[in-house]
Parts: structure tokens; sequence; C-alpha cells
């Protein structure tokens, strides 16, 4: 617990090895559990961080199934919907078990709901341990106690609960077993929870008032004022007081509650018994997130409508201006014009909605393949099918109502093309915007670059410069611009066959020649569309590429050299010169007086504090120390 800014989520990200890798970072010293050092691999552990993410056309029921049909391959249907049901009924969730998780466009299940469902995604897996950030964040004082409620089952079914928490309140406090208080980096109390921790500050001079929360009073204790001056002054010169003060009366190694619990508590355990999950099978990877892909596309009925609104008012509104062309000259040109705006409307239509939806997915994404519940490879092939359907109703529906407005080629077969070739586009457009979503970290960038990217395509598209004027530099662009390939298919769609009104002997009298002005000559509709899936093809492997290679890279904790913990070292007479009042620990569940601890549960340096060495006597349930 501390303020804003104390370290709080840096020092949990640490324990749960989430720092994000950097090379201007340096992360050294030793984590060790129950005495022995170890790596976060060595222990199953669940990290349960602020924001809550899902796929918010699922339902509360769907998503725990899904979640345990990917970690836990090998249990059978009965045991899996048994044990889905039972996460339901331990974590509160039976009465939404049914409501979609809903989003900022959709309501769903509330956010201490929410805030559940992501602990018993977690749970799936049975940790042993489970890391939650701040886990009260955004909810209401009632939704919690209801989290806080849980987390406290949760250790008192044989869990261990590691969370940080900014400021809760007194109902909330006393249900911690032990508590850590940290400010900017500096460690002001380490031990038992609940009244501990006003003993030890009374015995300092600080005495909290009755009918005060505590939580209140630590946290105004252990903050630094800003309203002047002087009161910075003053509450910095207290904070450096009690992290003196603790810091003479204790060694560098804290206590911890052993994580291997004993099989008497783990035969009562309701989930204590599961193992970790293995990955499964390819095809059924694929099958799992195809049906979750559907789901989420099929259901999103907001966004579907909107799309099918706008997919209908664009093409009144271009069939209005291009109101049943004729066979004039003057006709050629607005075919022309038509149909460029056509494809850059579709392209744009499908590009904005995926770079608008993709980067939020990819952060759900990368969570689920790092805890291994499925490869890239099924997840981008179930997403590229999935949206088959819903993805082809829109461009089918804008051509619908565009042709016979327009009275473009009238034949069925001509029509049938054009709508496929509008579809293959979008599914280009798509696609790309996939690999601009991978690329950038946030949806605001996605959507400043997909647009940039497709401008330049367009320019290249056929219609404002000609290919064969394309200076040489610039000649590859066209060959990978899908509004080229697109207006290229559409113009031979539309112009082959089609005879003109002529006056002059200089007037074009075929639609042939109308194609070989656009140097089209030659070509046929089958290559514009293998030419649209070779680059629908380029996209998604760019995204798998890109998918793979910004995948989230965590910091290795490396051990200290001699050096380093050399020149950490405290003189030890001077401590046991001193009258000492080490703070109370709780050890296999027994605990021990307030003049028997010895705690400290990490030494860390902080702009330019020294570290505290650990005696060679003394058992180290963990350690760390370090540089950021």
């Amino acid at each position: 617990m501390g303020p804003s800014g104390s370290g709080k989520t840096t020092l949990l990200n640490v324990l749960a090895g989430q720092v994000a890798a950097s090379p201007r970072l340096s992360l050294s010293g030793f984590l060790e559990v129950n005495g022995q050092r170890k790596s976060k691999k060595s222990y199953r552990y669940a990290y349960i961080r602020q924001e809550d993410l899902f796929f918010s056309q699922m339902t509360v029921r769907e998503t725990l199934s899904l979640a345990a049909e990917l970690q836990l391959p090998q249990m059978s249907e009965q045991a899996k919907d048994d044990y889905i049901n039972d996460l339901l009924c331990k974590l509160g969730l039976v009465s939404c078990a049914d409501s979609i998780v809903g989003d900022a466009k959709v309501r769903g299940i509330s956010g201490g709901e929410k805030k559940r469902l992501s602990l018993a995604c977690e749970l799936i897996a049975s940790p042993s341990v489970i890391f939650a950030d701040e886990p009260t964040t955004g909810l209401d004082a009632f939704q919690a106690e209801k989290v806080m409620e849980t987390l406290s089952q949760l250790a008192q079914d044989g869990h261990t609960v590691i969370c940080s928490i900014h400021q809760p309140r007194g109902s909330i406090y006393y249900k911690f077993d032990d508590i850590i208080l940290l400010t900017d980096g500096s460690l002001i109390y380490a031990g038992l929870a609940r009244d501990e921790p006003l003993s030890y500050f009374a015995k300092l001079g600080y005495l909290c008032p009755d009918h005060v929360n505590p939580a209140e009073f630590l946290a105004d204790l252990i903050s630094i004022d800003y309203s002047s001056s002087e009161s910075i002054n003053s509450s910095q010169k207290r904070i450096d007081g009690l992290a003196e003060a603790l810091s003479q009366q204790i060694s560098s190694v804290i206590y911890a509650t052993p994580l291997i619990i004993e099989d008497k508590f783990i035969k009562g355990m309701r989930f204590g018994g599961k193992a970790y999950a293995k990955q499964g099978c390819w095809w059924r990877e694929f099958w799992l997130l195809l049906r979750r892909a559907w789901m989420q596309a099929s259901r999103d009925g907001p966004t579907n409508k909107v799309r099918a609104r706008m997919s209908i008012a664009s093409a009144i509104i271009f069939g209005s201006v291009f109101w049943r062309m004729g066979r004039s000259q003057t006709s050629i040109q607005d075919r022309m014009g038509l149909l460029q705006v056509a494809a850059i409307n579709t392209a744009m239509a499908a590009l904005t909605k995926t770079v608008g939806v993709f980067p939020k997915e990819r952060a759900i994404v990368d969570r689920e393949r790092a805890k291994g519940s499925y490869s890239l490879g099924p997840y981008l092939l179930s997403k590229l099918l999935a949206e088959i359907p819903v993805g082809a109703a829109f461009p089918l529906l804008f051509g619908s109502v565009l042709y016979p407005m327009a009275r473009l080629h009238p034949t069925l077969s001509r029509f049938g093309k054009f709508c496929g070739i509008m579809t293959v586009e979008s599914f280009a457009a798509s696609a790309m915007g996939l690999t601009v979503g991978a690329l950038v970290p946030t949806t605001e960038a996605a959507m400043a670059v997909g647009p940039s990217l497709m401008t330049v395509f367009i320019v290249f598209g056929g219609y404002y410069a000609n290919a064969d004027n394309t200076p040489v530099i610039f000649r590859w662009i066209p060959r990978v611009s899908l509004i080229r390939w697109a207006f290229q298919g559409l113009c031979i769609n539309e112009f082959r066959g089609l005879q003109f009104e002529h006056q002059h002997p200089l007037d074009l009298q075929t639609g042939e020649q109308a194609l070989e002005r656009l140097s089209f000559a030659g070509s046929e509709i089958k290559e514009t569309v293998v030419a649209q899936s070779r680059i629908l093809l380029f996209w998604y492997c760019t995204t798998y590429l890109l998918l793979e290679k910004n995948k989230p890279k965590y910091q290795p904790l490396e051990a200290p050299s001699q050096g380093q913990v050399h020149d950490q070292v405290l003189p030890t007479e001077n401590a046991e010169d001193k009258e000492e009042q080490p703070i109370s620990e709780q050890v296999e569940g027994k605990e021990q007086s307030f003049s028997e601890q010895v705690e400290q549960p990490f030494s860390e340096q902080v702009e330019g504090k020294e570290q505290l060495e650990p005696q060679a006597d003394q058992i180290q349930p963990f350690f760390l120390e370090g540089s950021k």
C-alpha cells in the first residue's frame, strides 16, 4: 500500500516477472521462494491487471468455457462444466453468467463483475500465487468490498494473494494478513497488518486518532503534502525519518508465508489439485478461436448496423450523383469516376473499422498468448474466416443499391463480378488494417497511419496517375495498391463490350478503347482478383511477423555481481549496538512477537540510497535488489 507513484505496481511487476523489457533498464537481484532461489516458472501464478479486457459480445459463461477449453484440453466436457459452475458460484457470477460482458458501446456486466471475471479466468489454471494490481480501481465502495472478499476467500482456500492497493476502506483493510508500506520507492513498514502497524508507528510518536480508518491514517502518514514548500519539507523529513527508523531495526531479509501449502490444506482446496494445462493441438485451437471470432463478429450489432447504414447511404449518394448514366462520351468519365470512388469507399470503410478495433483486441490476444493458451497461426486464420460472411454483406449491400441506380453494365454476371471484386478488396483492406494495428501501439496511432497509407495507394490507383507515366522509382507502388487492382477489375468488368455514342472520328467508340486509355487493355478480371488475393496474403503474413516480433517481452531478473553486493553492505555491528524493536512475523501460520521479527521484503537502490546485504545465517524467503 502507498500513494500514487510509490512503486507498488513496479514491485508487483518484478515479483510476477512482468516488467517490460527495455535496453535502458537493468534489473538485478534474487527472488527466493521458501528459502530457495526460483524463477516465476517454478510455480503456477496469475497476474490480474488493472484493465479488464474481454471480447465484448461473449457471455460470462462463454468466456470462462472458452478459457477452460484452451487451458484444460484434456479434461472431460462434464468435468469442465462442473468446474465452470464451481467458479461462477465461488466468485458470485451466477446471476450474470448468461449476460454479455459488454464494452463502451454495449451495456454489459458491472465493473465489479468484470473484475471477478478476470479473477475467474486466471483461476482456471489453478495458480498457487495470485498477483492483483489495484483490483479495486474504478469500483465503488460496495463492488470493491465484494472483490476483496473474493480475494480474501481465495487466500483462506490456500492461494497466496499479493495485491497492490491505494487507499482501502476500513473493512477492506482489516481483511489483510500482511502489509508493506511504500512511498517514493522507500520501504516504510513491512509485517503483520491490522493493528500492528498502528502499534509500530505509535512507538515512533505517530498515534492514530480514535474512530479513524487505519488505512487513511497510514496513507496520510506516508504521503507528501505538496500544498506549500514548508509542508513538502516537513512531510519529506517525516518520511525519511520513518524509512531510516525501519532500516535500523531490520535485516535485509523479510519473512514470507510459504507458497507451498501442506498436503492437508491442498486436499481441501477447490482449485488446488489441478496441474498447468498444456497447449492443445493446432486444429482444436483453430476451431475454438473460430467459434469465438464468429460470435464476436456476428453479435456486434451496433457496429454492423452502422456499417450497413453507411453502405446504403454511400450507395444512395453516389447513385444520385451518377444517376442512370447513358452511353454518351461524357459518361465515360462519369463511369471511371464512379468506379474509383466506389473502390475508395469500400477500402476505407473496411480499413477504418479494422484499425479502430484490432489494437484493443491485440491486447487481449497478447495476454492469452503469454499464458500459452494458443498460438498465433490459428488465431489469424480463424479471424479471417469468421469475418468473411459478415464482411461480404456490406459490399454486396453497397453494390445492390448503387448498381441499378447508376445503370452500370446491366447483366447479372457483371453485377456478380462487381460485388465479388468489391468484396475481395474489402478483405484486402481489412488485412492491411491488421498490419497497421500490429505495427503501432494505440488505436489513435493506427487511425492516423492507416488512412495516410491508403492515400498513397489512392494516388497510384490508376485513375489520377496512369501506370505508364509513373516515375520508375514509384512503379512498384501501383503493383501493391489494392485500390489500383480493384479499380482495374471494375473498369474491365464495366467497359468491356460497351458501345458509346460518337460524333467525331476521335471519339471513343468502344469500352476497349477506354481501357486502353487507362493502360488496362489486355488484362483480365481474374488477374486483378489474383493480385488482390496476393496483397491480402502479404498483409496477413506481415501481420503475423509483426505480432511475433512485438509480442510482450519481460525483463529478466539477473543475479547481481559480487562487487554490487559488497558495495551495498552496511556494518552489522552498528545495528547490534542499537536497541531494536523489529516488526512481528508470521511464518507457516505462527505469529512471532514484535521483537522477534527478521524482515525486509526487498532491498532496492533508489536515488542513491544504500541497500542492505542479507546475513549468511538467515533464511532468505525472498530478496530483491537492483536499480531501475
